[in-house]
Parts: C-alpha cells; sequence; structure tokens
C-alpha cells in the first residue's frame, strides 16, 4: 500500500486530526517575528500601545485565526478558486485604473475605495499569481514547463498585472509581482537557457526603463540609491537616516526605547518600511541577526512542506508563497541596508500595514493546507474548475 492509501481514511476528514497535522513551528516563528514586530511599534511610540502596536497584535490575533482556518481547507478548494481568484483581482486592478473608485493614496494610485472600505487589490493579486500559475504548471507537462511556446500564458499572467501596477505607479508591488511569478516559473523547471536570455533582456531593458519609463520621482529613487551623498537632506535621507540607525545600535544595541534615530523621528517610516533599522539600533546585530533567523527558519520549513506534498499544485503553490514571504524579506533588507532603492516594500509581520500582514497570512494559510493535506493527489485537466 502507498502512503496516499495509509494516511487517506478518514485523516484529513476531522478538524482534530487535521490539528494534530499542522506545522506548529511555523506558526511559532510568525507569533514570534509579530511579537517582535508590535514590541517595537510600542517602542517607537515612546512606550504607548497606539497608534500602532496594538492595532497591529490585535489584527494579527485574528489573522492567526484565519490562517488556522485555512489550513483546513482542502487543496482542491484552492485548486478550484486559482483562475476565479486571479480573474477578480485583476479585474479589480483594471476598476482602479479605469474607474472613479481608484483612490490615491502616498502619490499612487493603488487602492480602491468602496466606501466602506479601501483595499489594495495588487497586494493580493500576488495571491491569486500564484495559485492561477500553480494550476497552470498542474495540467501541463515538464517539457511545456521547461521549455514549450505554451509558456507565453504564463507569461502573460505574470505580465499584465505587472504592467498595470507599475502604471499605477506602484513600483514596490509591481517587483514582488514580477519576481513572484518568475520564481514560480523557476520552480516549475524553466531552462536554463531561458533564464540566461531573460536575464540577459532584463540588464539591458532595465536601464533603459529607469531612464525613460519612470517618473521622475522613481527615478530619483533609484539614482538616490546609487549615490545617496548627492542629496543628503532630499532624495539621499532615508538611506543616509536607516545606514545611521543600523550602523549606531553596533553589537549589543542602545536598549529597548533607547533608539535616537527612531525615537527623535529622525528616521521616516519608522514602524513600516524603516521597521528593521529600529531592531538594529535597538538591539544591535544580534537582535537583527535573532529576526533574520526567524525568518529562514519559516522559510526553509515552508520549502519543506512544498516538497513533500504529493499533488504537483501543492508542490508549487506552497514554494511560490514562500517565495513571495522571502522576496519581502530581501527587498526590504536590501532597501534598509542602502543595497536597493527604496520601494516601499515592508518587512513581512515586523512591520505595521493590514493588507501587506493579510496577503502573508492567507499564504501561509495556504501554506499549512498544504502540510496538512500532503498526501492528497489532485487529478489534472479541468475537471475541478
Amino acid at each position: 500500500m502507498t502512503a496516499s492509501a495509509l494516511t487517506r481514511p478518514g485523516e484529513r476528514d476531522r478538524i482534530s486530526s487535521k490539528i494534530t497535522e499542522l506545522d506548529w513551528r511555523i506558526v511559532g516563528l510568525l507569533c514570534v517575528i509579530a511579537g517582535i514586530g508590535g514590541a517595537m511599534q510600542y517602542s517607537i511610540a515612546g512606550g504607548h500601545w497606539q497608534p500602532w502596536a496594538a492595532d497591529h497584535l490585535v489584527r494579527f490575533g485574528v489573522l492567526v485565526v484565519i490562517m488556522l482556518g485555512l489550513a483546513m481547507v482542502h487543496p482542491k478548494w484552492w485548486f478550484r478558486g486559482a483562475y476565479p481568484l486571479y480573474g477578480l483581482l485583476l479585474v479589480l486592478v483594471l476598476m482602479i485604473e479605469f474607474t472613479p473608485l481608484g483612490y490615491t493614496a502616498g502619490g499612487a494610485r493603488n487602492w480602491l475605495n468602496l466606501g466602506v472600505i479601501r483595499i489594495q487589490p495588487a497586494e493580493f493579486m500576488k495571491l491569486g499569481l500564484v495559485l492561477a500559475l500553480a494550476r497552470w504548471y498542474h495540467n501541463h507537462s515538464a517539457e511545456d514547463a521547461r521549455w514549450s511556446w505554451k509558456l507565453l500564458i504564463p507569461a502573460g499572467m505574470i505580465g499584465v498585472p505587472f504592467l498595470l501596477v507599475a502604471k499605477q505607479p506602484d513600483l514596490g508591488s509591481a517587483m514582488i509581482i514580477g519576481l513572484t511569478g518568475a520564481a514560480v516559473m523557476f520552480v516549475a523547471g524553466l531552462s536554463w537557457r531561458v533564464i540566461a536570455v531573460g536575464g540577459a533582456l532584463a540588464a539591458a531593458i532595465v536601464p533603459l526603463f529607469v531612464m525613460f519609463g519612470m517618473h521622475d520621482y522613481q527615478r530619483n529613487r533609484v539614482l538616490t540609491f546609487l549615490n545617496p551623498g548627492a542629496d543628503p537632506s532630499g532624495t539621499g535621507y532615508n538611506i543616509i537616516q536607516s545606514k545611521i540607525a543600523l550602523g549606531s545600535g553596533g553589537f549589543l544595541g542602545k536598549g529597548y526605547g533607547l533608539g535616537s534615530q527612531s525615537q527623535l523621528e529622525f528616521l521616516p517610516e519608522r514602524h513600516t518600511d524603516f521597521i528593521f533599522s529600529t531592531v538594529a539600533e535597538e538591539f544591535g546585530f544580534i537582535g537583527s541577526f535573532t529576526v533574520l533567523a526567524c525568518y529562514v527558519a519559516v522559510i526553509l520549513i515552508a520549502l519543506r512542506i512544498a516538497s513533500l506534498a504529493h499533488s504537483h499544485f501543492g508542490r508549487i503553490a506552497a514554494a511560490g508563497m514562500t517565495g513571495f514571504f522571502a522576496l519581502f524579506v530581501l527587498i526590504n533588507g536590501a532597501m534598509v541596508m542602502g543595497l536597493a532603492p527604496v520601494v516601499g516594500v515592508p518587512m513581512p509581520l515586523l512591520s505595521y500595514g493590514g493588507s501587506s500582514m493579510m496577503t502573508v497570512m492567507i499564504g501561509f494559510g495556504l501554506i499549512l493546507s498544504t502540510r496538512v493535506h500532503r498526501y492528497v493527489e489532485l487529478p489534472k485537466g479541468h475537471g475541478l474548475f
């Protein structure tokens, strides 16, 4: 008998059985990261729960429950919902551009004002894209995934939302969408020749895009990244202050609540984009390393879960969700260290922000669902639509 046959009867039907199959290491690590985020927001606010820390922790508590609920969902429902969700999110992104419901905040028209609530469809598009790509690859052969004209379909699925979001302009979200899609194609088995050609084209196109395709303020961010000292009190201010905070923490840090850059508000966006700089200032190298170690542990455990899934859809979807989480960490870390332009990408669960936290927690709901239902095998074809 196969492992599937041995574990399938009644195994994943009862909630109690499913709960025992959860990977509680991931749940625990996510709680630790979010807890550190709440503690730093409390410190930044001068020892007050408002305006950030309380909301951050309450929101996380609610989303943990939702994440655990999503972990109980059978993969066939994720599979069935992949294309409809992608289509719905694409429509919402289009509505921002072509209807009066589009709302501008922070210089970008990337919010949808539905009256009772404002949502940022680009955040959720990352989830929809991963699910849609996973479903497409599930129904195609390894040869198609390696090199085939059919790859124009997933390339289009990535390119359309990338261009729409970049036009808003939301360079950070567009970058995450493009890189997440590329990561899924790589995991699915894309030929190294195609990767090499794509890399060469990107190297040729990016400089042209920076010079002629970006808005002036976006281009200034890139040029400032290359030489922040050229305008230390203007466009280079954020990066310079972030580097000061990172370096001044030393090995052990200045102490909790004693970071001068954050407490005296020299550090911009200290509760969102640059919260990792606050961690480094108050807890030094040891604190920064501890936070990054938690992220690395989450990523490695999630990739292990993806590798054990019996269904191709489950493997690709879980790896894709892990990929976009890792990209958040990598880009934000590089950004605050001055190794990448400032593009407004938060540090997941550490930074304050509802949309990004919700996206991450839903993604981990899928990853945990893949762990719980790892022996489930989904049929190929379109029978589950």
